[in-house]
């Protein structure tokens, strides 16, 4: 083939998960190598819990330049990988793996998704501020860590289940420069005067129950708070309207899954992400 030949080779990366019919990041990756002129596919691909070993396999001998991993995949793919980054490890889980030089690595983007949005959608450093999390499960896990490791001077934990909110509270304690306390989450929780950044990191007011909201004590939610949700859809949750109303600053999950998204392509390609088209995607899709 001369150098002016073209080349029908497309670059493939995707998700394995289960299930993984409706996972939207497909549309927003697509878009992206579109808009950045790359010849790339990305595939969703349903894996059953006991074909993973074989999926990754399969990556391998594809020569696929890399995948996502989600439910309920993020914690088995770890013994079928290479190497981790540093965060990856510290979280016990993976969702982004990058191929490179013939080894599968491992990195963790969910909370670097969150981060990002942070500071480019809302314009907030979280180093020195105080940070609650409303639930302990993978989400709450990933985010806390990562504002942890850029300086948030104090996280709290609110929870139901004891035993997994002071097994993320020990972890932050022990291996991040954070100072992290739990607080059961028996009766609304009512977020302290000192209180920077409120997050709610579980999947209540998910659609199609867009109506629900975590149980918050509404009277304590001030102007000078950000109210961040980790649901995409819909991006304007009940949550976040009551506390907008309420003079509070908000931030949606859309942006976190933007800038995971984002923080994936220019893993995988090399290239920056064209941000503007990733969100333009998502926000057609959920409307």
């Amino acid at each position: 083939m001369s150098e002016s030949s073209p080349s029908y080779l497309s670059e493939l990366v995707g998700v394995f998960g289960f299930p993984v019919a409706e996972n939207p990041t497909i549309i927003m990756q697509e878009a992206a190598f579109r808009a950045a002129g790359l010849n790339w596919r990305y595939l969703n691909i349903e894996v059953r819990p006991e074909q993973l070993p074989d999926a990754v396999t399969g990556l391998r001998a594809f020569n696929m330049r890399g995948i996502n991993l989600t439910i309920p995949h993020k914690v088995a793919v770890i013994p079928l990988l290479d190497g981790l980054s540093p965060e990856a490890a510290l979280m016990g889980a993976v969702n982004t793996v990058v191929a490179r030089d013939g080894k599968l690595v491992g990195n963790n983007t969910d909370g670097k998704g969150f981060l990002w949005s942070l500071r480019q959608d809302a314009g907030i450093d979280p180093a020195g501020k105080e940070v609650v999390f409303l639930g302990a499960g993978g989400a709450a896990r990933a985010m806390s860590v990562e504002l942890a490791l850029a300086g948030a001077s104090r996280i709290t934990i609110v929870n139901r289940s004891a035993e997994r909110g002071q097994s993320l509270v020990e972890l932050l304690n022990a291996k991040t420069p954070t100072s992290a306390d739990f607080v059961l989450w028996s009766e609304p929780y009512r977020t302290p005067d000192d209180t920077d950044i409120l997050v709610n990191a579980t999947s209540i007011g998910l659609f199609p129950d867009i109506s629900a909201m975590p149980e918050v004590d509404l009277s304590s939610i001030r102007p000078d708070l950000l109210v961040c949700d980790v649901i995409p859809n819909p991006p304007h949750t009940a949550f976040l309207r009551e506390a907008k109303a309420r003079g509070a600053r908000t931030l949606d999950g859309l942006g976190m899954l933007v800038g995971q998204g984002a923080i994936g392509f220019e893993m995988w390609t090399g290239v920056e992400a064209p941000v503007a088209v990733m969100r333009a995607a998502l926000e057609e899709v959920f409307g």
